[in-house]
């Protein structure tokens, strides 16, 4: 993709938690130049965030400051947005781009459309997250490697000859921070999304709550659920309320997903009880196959995954570092590399053994150097 540049120089963020003070730690870190603006409920955490010298101007409200604003981000849950699409509309200057970072996003270019305020948005996601939230648990690296999806109005998704300046500015913001942008059409997102991401967490919890309500009074099955099982029901281990959040406001796609998926169990349904060996076998390989063209390989979905990913910047060494930490223990790596979808709250860097034994001698080695790891 064409590189672009940040020529903005005040940005503004209404909310400033884990995603949006990460990517006010990144700007500053490409551009210590840029302005930055910020509000949010929680006085004491803009104050920190002014004292680590992040932002500049702690905005009391939504006001008049804003017109000094080229960017402003909407990083607030999104059944606020429309109530902060309103307050901000009177205070955008000719130009002001604004953009947001939900994880969903047909709602706010509805929204968006029904405020007339097509001409000045391009919606974002981010796909990063952390295991904890909060400006306090932000990173200027957090969104390095991640894929930042990049949502323009209607007809604005073709290549670079007919992006808007305002994609490019969005654009450029992503590569600032690291990030891989990925332009779609925002319906697409959300029916990405659905399939790779909202189903999978419907799935698993719907998984584990057959096994819990499946179980023997002496909790045999929760007993011995360990390996394969584990490793893909660990999304159900989520955050109801930002999970509730989600389906409701991507439920027809969702929805629409769900009804292949039950169409799809009720053909194995009907091929297990005819003993129809061949389709059970098509079934296992179409999927092996499809899995191990995925950028992070692994063996199979419920075979045992002896991985933890890292938290580490995006500079020239780091991997090799780790390496050398491991291999002077004698600790061998099967495999490594970059996690670009982390909204799981996964490290930068993903790392698997060969068994769990030098998984366990891994993790202890690293801590000792103090790095941050994550189990999947």
């Amino acid at each position: 993709m064409e590189q672009f540049t940040i020529k903005d120089s005040t940005i503004a963020f209404i909310g400033l938690g884990l995603i949006g003070g990460s990517l006010a730690r990144g700007l500053k870190r490409a551009r210590p130049d840029i302005r930055i603006m910020a509000y949010m409920r929680t006085r004491s955490k803009l104050e920190q965030a002014k004292k680590d010298g992040i932002i500049d101007v702690i905005l009391n409200g939504i006001g008049e400051e804003l017109l000094e604003c080229d960017i402003i981000f909407l990083c607030t849950p999104v059944e606020y947005n429309a109530q902060y699409l309103s307050a901000i509309r009177p205070y955008l200057k000719p130009g002001a781009l604004i953009t947001d970072v939900g994880s969903t996003k047909t709602d706010i270019h509805k929204e968006i459309l029904r405020q007339g305020l097509s001409h000045c948005f391009v919606g974002g996601h981010p796909m990063a997250g952390s295991e904890k939230t909060g400006y306090e648990h932000s990173t200027d690296h957090l969104l390095e490697n991640a894929y930042y999806i990049v949502t323009p109005p209607e007809g604005l998704t073709e290549p670079s000859a007919s992006y808007s300046d305002n994609v490019c500015r969005l654009l450029a913001v992503a590569q600032a921070v690291g990030a891989i942008p990925l332009v779609l059409d925002y319906r697409e997102h959300d029916r990405v999304t659905a399939a790779i991401s909202h189903l999978p967490h419907l799935v698993a919890s719907s998984l584990v709550n057959l096994v819990k309500d499946s179980d023997s009074p002496e909790g045999i099955m929760r007993r011995v659920a360990a390996g394969g099982f584990k490793d893909i029901t660990r999304i159900a281990s989520c955050s109801p309320e930002m999970w509730e959040q989600i389906c409701m406001t991507n439920s027809s796609n969702i929805a629409s997903m769900l009804e292949e998926y039950i169409g799809s169990l009720q053909q194995i349904l009907v091929q297990l009880k005819g003993h129809d060996s061949p389709a059970v076998r098509n079934l296992f390989e179409t999927a092996r196959t499809y899995r191990d063209s995925f950028e992070k390989r692994t063996s199979g979905p419920i075979s045992p995954d002896y991985s933890f990913s890292v938290d580490v910047c995006d500079e020239p060494g780091a991997i090799s570092i780790i390496s050398a930490i491991l291999a002077g223990k004698g600790i061998s790596i099967k495999n490594i590399g970059i996690n670009h979808n982390r909204e799981g709250g996964e490290g930068a860097l993903s790392i698997t053994f060969y068994d769990e034994a030098a998984r366990q001698a891994a993790w202890d080695r690293l801590k000792k150097y103090n790095y941050t790891l994550f189990n999947f």
